[in-house]
This record gives C-alpha cells, sequence and structure tokens, in this order.
C-alpha cells in the first residue's frame, strides 16, 4: 500500500541559480562560459605541450598529462549543462541523465583525489630518494600507479550511484543545486538513508581524507629534506618543483573538505553552490596557469612548439 502513494519521477528540475535575476544570470552565463573555454584550452595545451616535448617525458609530466585529461572529463560533466540552466533556462534534467551526471562526477572525483597523491609520491620519490628514482618511479610503474587512480573511480561511482538510484523519491524533484550531486539528490529520497550516509561518509574518508593525509604526510617529508639541504640553490630547486602542485592540492582540497566535511545545517544551499563552483568549475581553469605559469620547464617547451609551429608554417 506504500508504493502506491509514491510518485514515480521520470525527470529532475535543476534550481541551479534561478533566484537570481535574468540579468545576473546572463553575467553568469559569460563569466563561466569563458571559464570553460579557459579550462578546455589550457588543459588540451598542456596534453599537447607534454606529449610533443621531448624535455617533457619525466614521470611528472606523464601525471600532470593524466590530471588535464580528468580536468576535461570533470568540466565537460558539470559544466555545459549549467551554462544550459542559466541562458536557456533548460533546467530539466532525465532520472538518466542525474543518475549519468552523478556517476561521472564521482568516477573523476575520486579519480583527481588519488591522482593527486601519487603526484606526491612521485615529488617524494624525486626529492627524497633521488638516486632510486629513475627505478621506482620507471614507464611501468608510472603507468601502473595512472591506471589505478583511473580505476579507483569506478568501485566509488558505482555504489555511490547505484544505491542512490535504487531508493524510491515521492515526487518532489527539485534539486538545490546546479547539478546532480549526492546531498541534494538524496534529500529527495522518501526511504531510510542512514545506511547509505554511513557509507557515503565511509566512501569520503577513503577517497578525499585518506589520499589527502598521503599528500600531507608526503609532503611532511619533502619540506624536512628541503630544509636540510646545504645550498640555497638546491633548496630552491627542490621547492620549486613541488610548488605547482602544492597549490593545485590546497585549492581543490580545502573546498572539498569544507563542502562534504562538516555539517548539513551548518551551511546554506547557496555557500554549498559557491563551494562547489570553486572546485568544479574555478579550479580546473588553474590548474594548467598554474602549471604554466611557476613551472619554467612547461614554459620553455611551450615556447619551443609554438617556434616549431610558427617555423613549420613559414616553410
Amino acid at each position: 500500500m506504500m508504493w502506491e502513494n509514491w510518485t514515480i519521477v521520470s525527470e529532475f528540475v535543476l534550481v541551479s541559480f534561478s533566484a537570481l535575476s535574468t540579468e545576473l544570470q546572463a553575467l553568469l552565463f559569460i563569466l563561466f562560459l569563458t571559464i570553460y573555454l579557459v579550462t578546455l584550452m589550457g588543459n588540451v595545451l598542456i596534453i599537447l605541450v607534454t606529449t610533443a616535448d621531448s624535455a617533457l617525458q619525466s614521470p611528472m609530466y606523464f601525471f600532470l598529462r593524466n590530471l588535464s585529461f580528468l580536468e576535461i572529463g570533470f568540466n565537460l560533466v558539470i559544466v555545459p549543462k549549467m551554462l544550459g540552466t542559466l541562458i536557456i533556462q533548460d533546467t530539466t534534467i532525465s532520472f538518466l541523465g542525474c543518475a549519468t551526471q552523478m556517476y561521472f562526477f564521482f568516477f573523476f572525483g575520486a579519480a583527481e583525489c588519488c591522482l593527486l597523491a601519487t603526484m606526491a609520491y612521485d615529488r617524494y620519490v624525486a626529492i627524497c630518494d633521488p638516486l632510486h628514482y629513475p627505478v621506482v618511479m620507471g614507464h611501468r610503474s608510472c603507468a601502473q600507479l595512472a591506471a589505478a587512480s583511473w580505476f579507483s573511480g569506478f568501485p566509488v561511482a558505482t555504489v555511490q550511484t547505484t544505491w542512490i538510484f535504487s531508493f524510491p523519491f515521492c515526487g518532489p524533484n527539485r534539486v538545490n543545486h546546479f547539478f546532480c550531486d549526492s546531498p541534494p539528490v538524496v534529500a529527495l529520497v522518501c526511504a531510510d538513508t542512514s545506511l547509505f550516509e554511513l557509507e557515503a561518509l565511509t566512501a569520503t574518508v577513503l577517497f578525499i581524507l585518506f589520499p589527502f593525509l598521503l599528500i600531507l604526510g608526503s609532503y611532511v617529508r619533502i619540506l624536512s629534506t628541503i630544509f636540510r639541504m646545504p645550498s640555497a640553490e638546491g633548496k630552491h630547486k627542490a621547492f620549486s618543483t613541488c610548488s605547482s602542485h602544492l597549490l593545485v592540492v590546497s585549492l581543490f582540497y580545502s573546498t572539498a573538505i569544507l563542502m562534504y566535511f562538516r555539517p548539513r545545517s551548518s551551511a546554506s544551499p547557496e555557500s554549498k553552490k559557491l563551494l562547489s563552483l570553486s572546485y568544479t568549475v574555478v579550479t580546473p581553469m588553474l590548474n594548467p596557469i598554474i602549471y604554466s605559469l611557476r613551472n619554467n620547464e612547461v614554459k620553455a617547451a611551450l615556447k619551443r612548439v609554438i617556434h616549431r609551429t610558427l617555423g613549420s608554417q613559414k616553410l
């Protein structure tokens, strides 16, 4: 008898930024479209440069190339639909579309957390154990670490998404977010979700907090090693190789931890949207900028690629 009172939900409505005026939404559309294009172009440029230039074939740039692929995927999952809600008020998303968006959000998010930890391990070996670095971080080891990072997204995405969309939805279908994230969708469920929330907390600890602690431990050892170096030049060179990654990690994890590790009642939906924007839209744009502007090898490689391209066009 309980099932008879439930309405079958075939689509959801993304509230997005509908509370804002039409003029403000138009401005946000221009801003987010610009960020989106810069993100795609910047990450594609990183991929092309680190692939084409022979000087950027070290493990660090191999992992950076993988990070750029992840950032592109992350953006493609979230931003196009958000732009649609702003410019043409296309706020509806099908049940399957919502599940698909959530699945790939979990997939790319978990994979990025693990890849950032892998990049920290790469810097740890390079600085703390440089003599064994070529052996420890050989081509096969790097490929296995990258594959493991990508694969880590599958179990969390499959379990979380399948579990959420197996729950009954009673009829309210307004998702108070600009994409199908887990908390606002679970809020629409008409069943006891306590067991799922326990599993979700466990997954969050495993795929956000645990990699973050590994990164933190790696950088404690790295900084300890750098401070013990006798020459100022050696310290500067060692720190410059990991400063870009440290900045990217700080941007990504500070907002992700604030988003998923504080009580639900402590933040308004609007503040949660702003936090989500920082790691789904802004950080993917900043990553290629940070690695380009703060890394002399990338800047030099970019110049070489441009010169070769212009030279071949003249011929």
